[in-house]
C-alpha cells in the first residue's frame, strides 16, 4: 500500500531536489491537461454550430464529462492508496490521451459524448492522485504547493483561449486538442522516468475489495456534521463554477455582445487571476485558518458575479470577472489543503476521492442548468440563480471557521 513516507524524500523544496522535480512534470501535466480541457468552453458556439445542436445538447455533454469525472474520484483514489501514486496518474494521463484524441476525429455528436466521457475519467484519475502526491511530497509547505501548482495549472488555461483562436482561425475546431496530445505524451514519458515510485501492479488485488471499503469510506468521511456542511459548502461554489466557467465565453458573446476573440479573452482573464491569486491565498492558509480565507473568498466571487451581470460598460464587465475569478480560484487550493490536513494519512486518497465524488457528481449538473436555464429564460437569469450559490457557500464556511473557534476557546 502506498503511503506518504515513500514519497518524501529529503526537504520540501518546490523548485529543486527531487520533490522539485515531481512537483514541476505534475504542475505541467495539470497545465496541459488544462490546456485542453478549458479550450471546449471557447469552442462551444463552434461545437454547436458545426455539430447542429443546442445549448442544452452542449451543456449535457460537458455534465457527462464532469459525471464521470465524480463517478471515477474514489476508484482513483483507491488506486493511488492501495496500489501507487504512480499507476494512478498514468493511467489518468492514458484517458486524458484517449479523449483528446477523440476530440480531434468528431464527425458526429455520440462520438462528441464519448470523447468528453473519456476526458472525465482521465480528468479524475490524474488530478485526485497528483493532489495526494503533492501533499507526500510537501507537509510544512502543502498551502503554498497546493496553490502554486493550481497557478502553474492556469497557464494551460489561459493558453486555452488563445488556442482556440487559432483553431478556429485555422477553420477547425478540433484543431485545437493535436498539439495538447503531443504535450501530454511528451508528460507520460517524463514522469515515468522522473518517479522513483515502483508501478506496484500487485496492489490490484486489494481493489477486489473496493466495494465495501467504498462503503467504509463514505461512513467515515461523512461521519461528522462539520465534513457533511463542507461538502455542502464546496458543491455550491463548484457548482457555480462549472455552470459559470463553461458558459463564459458564450454569455459574453451573447448577452453583452463581445465579439468571439473579446469573449475568448474575458475567459483567459479568469485563469490569469489564478496565477496570482492561488500562490497567495495558499500562502495566506499556511498563517490564518483555511476555512476563513476560504469563506472570505467565497464573499469575493460573489460581488465580482454581480458586478459582471449588472454591469453595462466594458471596463465594469472586466471588473466583474476579475473580481469573480480571484474570489473562486482563491477558494480551491485552500480547501484541498484543508482536506488534506483533516484526512487520514494512511487512506487520503480514498477520502479525497469519497469527499470529490459527491460534490463534483452534483456541481456537474451546473452546465447543464445554465444550457437550460438559458434556452428558457436567458443567460444573465441563469447565472443570477448562482449567487444564491455563492452566499450559501461563504455562510456554511465562516460558521464552521467561528463556531470551532469559539468552542475551543
Amino acid at each position: 500500500m502506498a503511503t506518504s513516507t515513500d514519497h518524501c524524500v529529503g526537504e520540501e523544496r518546490l523548485l529543486r531536489g527531487y520533490s522539485g522535480r515531481m512537483f514541476l512534470v505534475v504542475a505541467v501535466g495539470t497545465l496541459v491537461a488544462n490546456l485542453g480541457r478549458q479550450a471546449l468552453p471557447p469552442l462551444l458556439p463552434a461545437i454547436i454550430e458545426g455539430l447542429a445542436i443546442t445549448p442544452a445538447a452542449a451543456g449535457f455533454a460537458i455534465t457527462l464529462m464532469r459525471v464521470c469525472f465524480a463517478i471515477c474520484q474514489y476508484p482513483s483514489g483507491r488506486v493511488a492508496d492501495s496500489v501507487t501514486r504512480k499507476l494512478a496518474i498514468v493511467v489518468g494521463l492514458g484517458g486524458l490521451i484517449a479523449g483528446f484524441v477523440g476530440l480531434t476525429q468528431v464527425p458526429s455528436y455520440p462520438i462528441f459524448l464519448v470523447s468528453t466521457a473519456l476526458l472525465g475519467v482521465g480528468s479524475a484519475f490524474f488530478f485526485v492522485s497528483q493532489r495526494v502526491l503533492l501533499s507526500d511530497l510537501f507537509v510544512a509547505k502543502r498551502g503554498r504547493a497546493f496553490g502554486l501548482n493550481s497557478a502553474i495549472s492556469r497557464i494551460g488555461s489561459i493558453l486555452a483561449a488563445g488556442l482556440a483562436v487559432v483553431a478556429l482561425s485555422a477553420g477547425s475546431w478540433q484543431l485545437a486538442f493535436v498539439p495538447v496530445v503531443g504535450l501530454l505524451l511528451v508528460i507520460v514519458g517524463l514522469f515515468h522516468v522522473t518517479s522513483r515510485e515502483p508501478y506496484g501492479t500487485q496492489g490490484l488485488l486489494e481493489m477486489g475489495r473496493l466495494g465495501g471499503q467504498a462503503r467504509e469510506t463514505v461512513s467515515r468521511v461523512f461521519g461528522t456534521p462539520q465534513i457533511r456542511w463542507l461538502v455542502v459548502a464546496y458543491t455550491l461554489v463548484i457548482f457555480a463554477w462549472d455552470g459559470v466557467l463553461t458558459f463564459l465565453p458564450t454569455y459574453l458573446q451573447v448577452s453583452k455582445g463581445f465579439s468571439p476573440e473579446f469573449a475568448s479573452g474575458g475567459f483567459a482573464t479568469v485563469f490569469a487571476v489564478g496565477i496570482v491569486v492561488q500562490p497567495l491565498s495558499g500562502t495566506l492558509s499556511d498563517q490564518w485558518e483555511r476555512r476563513r480565507v476560504a469563506g472570505g473568498a467565497t464573499l469575493v466571487s460573489l460581488l465580482g458575479l454581480a458586478v459582471l451581470l449588472l454591469a453595462e460598460s466594458l471596463p465594469i464587465i472586466v471588473a466583474g470577472i476579475l473580481l469573480y475569478a480571484a474570489g473562486v480560484m482563491a477558494f480551491t487550493p485552500v480547501v484541498q489543503a484543508y482536506l488534506m490536513d483533516i484526512f487520514p494519512e494512511s487512506n487520503k486518497g480514498g477520502y479525497l476521492g469519497a469527499f470529490k465524488t459527491v460534490y463534483e457528481g452534483l456541481s456537474s449538473l451546473g452546465p447543464a442548468y445554465v444550457g437550460v436555464m438559458a434556452g428558457i429564460v436567458g443567460y444573465t437569469l441563469a447565472f443570477a440563480g448562482f449567487l444564491a450559490c455563492l452566499l450559501g457557500s461563504a455562510v456554511i464556511l465562516l460558521w464552521l471557521s467561528y463556531g470551532d473557534a469559539a468552542a475551543s476557546g
